[in-house]
């Protein structure tokens, strides 16, 4: 039953600094990633790739969510597997969601083969989630709530009894609100404003 109330997640809180891990003249630069969305792997990979515009490889791997999880790894040229995955089997080692990892190869002119990308691209995924500040977040369930203005102060209180945290509002004859909570808490929060006439409260479904 504890699984099933599981309500945190491990991610990082900023950019990982940069690593570098040598392997036979190869230089691997690890980096590690905050990411909300697709668009945010977008933005780091042409980041990077402006850093290092004579880089060869830039292989990747990213997950996010924390319930429904998606992930997808990018061998970027090098052989199957032997790049994206042992990135990605850091991510599930650390425990951590809504990351990406990026780990760029120089290559130094002697061939590593297939063991020794893995090993490399595995040593440099792990580099960097070493350097980089590993935090835990709450999975939160926002809600949107809805009343007339009559009805502010019974909200009003509730929110501050219960340390609601208030994300937005807006304050007119008719208001809303909206709100978020830690998903262990939030049917218990659904039912209580649920239970009082003239309010209005619905689950707030990202897309």
């Amino acid at each position: 039953m504890s699984e099933a109330l599981k309500d945190t997640y491990k991610t990082l809180s900023k950019p990982s600094e940069e690593v570098l891990f040598k392997e036979k003249n190869s230089k691997f630069f690890g980096y590690a990633f905050p990411i909300n969305n697709e668009d945010d792997v977008k933005e780091a990979l042409e980041l990077l790739k402006k850093q290092h515009n004579s880089a060869r490889h830039f292989c990747y791997a990213y997950q996010l969510g924390t319930e429904s999880i998606s992930y997808r790894v990018n061998d970027d040229g090098e052989p199957n597997n032997s790049a994206g995955m042992p990135i990605y089997g850091q991510i599930q080692s650390f425990d951590v969601t809504n990351i990406l990892v990026v780990v760029i190869r120089y290559f130094g002119g002697v061939k590593l083969g297939v063991g020794g990308l893995i090993s490399a691209y595995k040593t440099a995924a792990q580099m960097a989630f070493e350097v980089a500040d590993i935090v835990e977040k709450t999975i939160d369930v926002h809600f949107i709530i809805s009343f007339d203005y009559k009805n502010m102060n019974k909200v009003m209180r509730i929110i501050k009894e219960k340390n609601i945290e208030m994300v937005s509002q807006t304050m007119e004859m008719s208001c809303e609100i909206e709100i978020a909570t830690r998903k262990k808490n939030a049917e218990n929060i659904f039912d209580i404003f649920n239970s009082i006439y003239e309010i209005i409260i619905k689950e707030k479904v990202s897309l």
